[in-house]
């Protein structure tokens, strides 16, 4: 039986609920605050304050992140500063209006988060990938949950 182009299509929709695409993203985060370092007009490094979700690379599921922690995650800059600078920007614009972001790849390394008495030293490599995401309509997924179920500071 030959399956006309509308059909497969169709077959297709209907599938879709069923197929899980592996998540990329390395940071799901509510961000409080971030502090440029040494100043903000050209940064060599980022401090980003909130509560994170991210990435678990223990095992081999790309949908898997760690439980939620607050505290700070802290950047340098990568080759392409310029774009990394313009994406620490948009990290800045969403402080403290507690929205969820998605940012960073999974693949390219994944930050730790530091305790908010620990002193900053020894930054990670930002990894650039899709830029960052305002999270919307994604309530239902395990670490976009974590962080809006997490109590307001």
């Amino acid at each position: 039986m030959r399956r006309t182009l509308p059909g497969a299509v169709l077959a297709l929709v209907l599938a879709a609920p069923a197929i899980h695409a592996s998540d990329r993203v390395a940071v799901y985060a509510k961000i409080d605050r971030v502090v440029f370092e040494p100043g903000a007009e050209t940064p060599e490094r980022v401090q980003v304050w909130g509560i994170f979700s991210v990435a678990d690379r223990r095992n081999n599921n790309p949908n898997d992140y760690l439980p939620a922690a607050r505290g700070y995650l802290y950047f340098a800059l990568p080759a392409n500063a310029e774009l990394a600078r313009r994406e620490w920007k948009d990290l800045q614009s969403v402080a403290g209006k507690g929205d969820v972001v998605a940012f960073g790849s999974r693949w390219e390394g994944t930050p730790r988060v530091r305790s908010s008495d620990e002193k900053p030293q020894s930054p990670e490599p930002y990894a650039l990938n899709t830029g960052v995401v305002n999270v919307r309509g994604r309530g239902d997924y395990a670490p976009v949950r974590a962080l809006t179920a997490s109590a307001p500071r």
